[in-house]
């Protein structure tokens, strides 16, 4: 199995490397491509509605080998906006469109996102639950609570 270096989430919640014997820590499972697939903002298409004429996106998907490959995500799209039904599907579509490269690549079988959100209307969050059916028969779900606020992975077997 692949071992990349382990990314995880400083208190500031920036992505960092931590040292482990000091050495990298390393990741087995899927969690550091997970985090960059959904935290690197992904570039946005002409048809979003985005801040300031960015339309953000990572340097490298300009020099890719791989005709129009992109790493990231739209999540960012979301940050300003009012949370409503039509941004529950919205966080959805841009969730799977942003680990969607891992079904072909031949890493996952199928992905599932599932979003709910919780609270009073004037303070609600809202959370999603990335469940990645892995080719050799696992299952590994990653739940992220207010969206950019707390992650965590959760093992639910294979």
């Amino acid at each position: 199995m692949a071992r990349d270096i382990k990314l995880t989430w400083t208190d500031e919640l920036d992505g960092d490397f931590t040292l482990l014997n000091g050495d990298l820590e390393r990741d087995e499972g899927l969690g550091t491509a997970v985090m960059i697939s959904l935290f690197t903002d992904g570039r946005a298409d002409e048809s979003d509605d985005y801040d300031n004429d960015d339309p953000r996106g990572w340097w490298a998907d300009e020099v890719s080998e791989v005709e129009d490959d992109q790493i990231g995500s739209k999540l960012w799209l979301l940050r300003r906006r009012a949370l409503t039904e039509d941004v529950e599907v919205d966080l959805q579509g841009y969730v799977y469109e942003a680990l969607e490269w891992m079904i072909e690549d031949g890493i996952a079988e199928r992905i599932e996102v599932e979003t709910y959100s919780y609270g009073l209307p004037e303070n609600k969050r809202l959370n999603f639950i990335a469940r990645i059916y892995k080719a050799d028969g696992n299952v590994v779900a990653f739940k992220f609570e207010d969206v950019w606020n707390n992650t965590s992975v959760i093992n639910v077997g294979g």
